[in-house]
């Protein structure tokens, strides 16, 4: 184990991200009704260049207006190579509230990205004397994204989350792929009998996104599917996801929400195996012993790390 201890990440909830744009104010209740973790109203993809200050007047009205309940609530701003981004920012903190939780920031590049952002967020929560410190996350969706992606998770303290953006990333790096997420026709292995066998071109940067969010004690989110019509397929890369080490996914339909919780949401004989785990090592430690028997596999200090994320986020979904 490093001397440097992997920080823990916020303890919340973060399953299913739903989305909506900021020009459609009359799903909003809907939005906060649903049974997704985190609320995201989005200000920058689905909102054209003539409706941005409708949008964002939308989304500042509805801070205050909506019941969120015990939400997430995040609003995604524009970019930072576009005229949007800085009266967002102003307009969320001057006369959103206290309600507001995050801000998503898109198509971060690099580290001095979210340095940019921090100080005109901590300069506007100062002006106005915020109570609640705003948090941020991110979308990794550029080449220069993920060349720089551990800088980015470490660049600050509000960091909460990071996201794979799918769409935008295949652009920047060239690929020539038009689906958002999922399987690619033509990304596949050959195998000696001539079988074509898919595998998954988001593996790189998905596993980089995880690394580096587990090294700086962030939350990893898997980004969007777009054909919502197909739910295996959304099924399928969220399994993926969750298995290289993501909390979540995003929903950019209602039909989407029910099947990220349910994917990231430990099943109950997972959860039942993981305190089983935790209670043979507990046994075994008081009887002077490192490793235990469970189940007829062996059991050691690194299953009690995996049993307890387990646990952990059972208890985080009850509560």
């Amino acid at each position: 184990m490093s001397f440097k201890v992997q920080p823990a990440p916020v303890a919340r909830p973060n399953r299913c991200q739903l989305f909506g744009p900021a020009t459609r104010p009359e799903i909003f209740a809907k939005m906060a009704a649903s049974h997704a973790d985190v609320v995201n109203i989005d200000l920058e993809d689905s909102v054209a260049p003539a409706d941005k200050e409708r949008g964002r007047a939308n989304a500042v009205e509805a801070l205050g207006s909506v019941d969120w309940g015990r939400k997430t609530v995040s609003v995604r701003i524009n970019g930072l190579d576009t005229p949007w981004w800085y009266r967002d920012v102003i307009d969320l903190i001057e006369k959103g509230g206290e309600r507001l939780d995050l801000i998503m920031i898109p198509k971060v590049g690099c580290a001095e990205d979210l340095y940019a952002v921090d100080a005109l967020v901590t300069a506007a929560e100062a002006a106005v004397a915020r109570k609640k410190k705003l948090g941020f996350e991110v979308i990794i969706e550029t080449a220069a994204g993920f060349a720089h992606v551990e800088q980015i998770a470490a660049a600050t303290p509000r960091l909460q989350a990071m996201a794979l953006g799918a769409a935008d990333f295949a652009a920047s790096m060239g690929m020539t792929v038009t689906g958002i997420g999922g399987t690619q026709e033509n990304y596949y292995m050959l195998a000696p009998n001539g079988e074509k066998h898919w595998a998954d071109p988001w593996h790189g940067v998905t596993a980089a996104i995880v690394a580096a969010c587990r090294t700086h004690g962030v939350l990893p989110v898997d980004g969007p599917f777009g054909d919502f019509s197909d739910p295996e397929g959304f099924r399928a890369q969220a399994y993926r996801a969750a298995t290289l080490g993501m909390v979540g996914k995003w929903a950019i339909h209602p039909s989407q929400v029910a099947l990220a919780n349910e994917i990231f949401t430990p099943s109950t004989e997972q959860v039942a195996d993981a305190r089983g785990i935790l209670a043979a090592m507990a046994e075994a430690e008081a009887r002077g012993q490192g490793a235990a028997v469970y189940k007829g596999r062996l059991v050691d200090l690194a299953s009690i790390r995996q049993a307890q994320v387990i646990v952990r986020q059972a208890d985080m979904i009850r509560d």
